[in-house]
């Protein structure tokens, strides 16, 4: 069982956080600058936002691997493929949040910014408790 109170107070987490969210933020530029070039090279907005996913997803796997979880590393291809399936989660809720932003209005850009923020913090709980949990010896 999963004491909450004990993961909310412990700093280590907040720390991890925070590394989560500067690796995220580069990964957030990246994102949306591959999506803008995509977008303006006519790509549809799912097709745009899908090729800056994975673009986007490189740089944030190697940067949480080698920063934000650096204790927490083990096989590369393991761990990258947890990831992966995260990101591909992460991935799915992104496209039907921007879907659904576009369909009442927003903005293409606009769109892609608020949906990537609003699906970091799933992202964050699934790489932390899955891609790069602790391994008990």
């Amino acid at each position: 069982m999963v004491d909450v109170t004990g993961a909310l107070r412990a700093r280590h987490n907040w720390e991890q956080l925070g590394k989560f969210c500067v690796v995220g933020a580069v990964g957030y530029g990246i994102n949306l600058g591959v999506y803008a070039g995509l977008l303006h090279l006519g790509l549809h907005y799912l097709l745009a936002a899908t090729g800056s996913f994975l673009v986007a997803v490189t740089s944030n796997y190697t940067w949480n691997r080698l920063w934000t979880f650096r204790d927490r590393r083990r096989g590369v291809a393991a761990q990258g493929m947890r990831f992966f399936i995260v990101s591909l989660g992460s991935l799915g809720a992104n496209l039907l949040v921007l879907d659904l932003l576009i369909s009442v209005g927003a903005g293409k850009l606009v769109g892609q910014a608020i949906a990537i923020a609003v699906v970091t913090p799933l992202n964050f709980v699934g790489n932390k408790l899955w891609s790069f949990r602790h391994l008990h010896s």
